[in-house]
């Protein structure tokens, strides 16, 4: 099954109320407004896009080890994949996903890393949780999503609602600010250029991880830009 495919069934039934969630449809209908309100907003277009320089960035991985972007793109090229967090179903999901397309991935000479705003205790927690191999990092306070043109701030009436289902960003990622990112995908060769970007204001929607393969592929072909 693919990954969209499961992140559907998922939805469907968490839509529906099934448990264990049992979410009433007035919650549904808040969280599709503030996806809708997202969308509309345009701040998918505005993100950085392929052809673009991708911004540097020296994060700390769940062990505490300093991780830099510049250092693995010397080894080849780099997938990186931004997520919301542990305790959103759908990034987990896609974190399995990721897991599974990783041998691919080395395959064609990529490294593989995952970006959130949460804390190293809940980026342990996620790679146990989903059988990760690859790097998370703590993109903390969202710096380098705001970056790349991902962070965003929850409107108040969706901050309100986080805060009655006991859905605490502030503890999850020790920030006050209530911001995430926009779940993306970025394919970036070794001079920098991002020759893959795939950007989803509807959280529920990812690519499948077997769509970066060509770009992956192309770049040993590619003649370097100047940037």
């Amino acid at each position: 099954m693919s990954l969209q495919a499961q992140l559907d069934a998922f939805k469907a039934d968490f839509e529906a109320g099934k448990p264990p969630y049992q979410v009433p449809p007035e919650v549904i209908a808040v969280m599709h407004r503030a996806t809708a309100e997202l969308v509309a907003s345009g701040a998918a277009q505005r993100a950085l896009k392929a052809g673009d320089r991708a911004p540097a960035f020296t994060l700390p991985d769940a062990d505490g080890t300093l991780v830099s972007s510049a250092q693995l793109l010397e080894r080849g090229p780099l997938v990186v994949s931004f997520y919301r967090g542990v305790w959103c179903p759908y990034c987990n999901m896609e974190l399995q996903a990721l897991q599974a397309a990783l041998p691919d991935y080395r395959a064609a000479g990529a490294n593989l890393v995952a970006l959130s705003p949460q804390t190293a205790a809940n980026s342990r927690k996620s790679a146990r949780q989903n059988g990760v191999e690859f790097p998370i990092l703590s993109d903390l306070r969202n710096e380098v999503a705001a970056a790349f043109g991902l962070r965003f701030e929850l409107p108040e009436y969706l901050v309100d609602l986080y805060k009655q289902l006991k859905n605490d960003l502030p503890g999850f990622n020790a920030d006050p600010s209530w911001t995430l990112p926009m779940p993306a995908r970025y394919v970036i060769a070794p001079s920098g250029e991002i020759v893959y970007a795939e950007v989803n204001p509807d959280y529920t929607r990812r690519p499948e991880p077997s769509d970066l393969l060509p770009a992956l592929r192309s770049i040993a072909t590619r003649t370097p830009s100047p940037l």
